[in-house]
């Protein structure tokens, strides 16, 4: 395997963990349907998948942290979880 695809499949079998999601890239790989649809994750799980990914992708692909920050950014882009939003009840209580 390449550098890129080790760190990608990393990312996403992180992405499963911090979604609390008992789905890995090997169920996924070769599928060509919309999987990343399929599955949801919370904006707090995604945050904290978010500050694991940036840090990982700087110290594995060797990079200056802007180009990591990018990088996560292309990457949840393309392969990143939807983001439950908050219910219609749940913003209407924040005041």
């Amino acid at each position: 395997m390449t550098k890129k695809l080790d760190v990608a499949k990393h990312l996403i079998n992180k992405m499963f963990e911090f979604a609390n999601l008992e789905v890995t890239f090997d169920d996924i790989v070769g599928r060509e349907d919309d999987w990343y649809s399929q599955y949801t994750m919370t904006q707090e799980q995604h945050n904290k998948w978010k500050e694991y990914s940036i840090p990982y992708i700087k110290k594995h692909m060797k990079v200056p942290m802007k180009y990591a920050e990018t990088s996560f950014a292309w990457f949840n882009l393309s392969y990143g979880l939807k983001v439950e939003q908050p219910k219609a009840h749940d913003i209407d209580n924040i005041n």
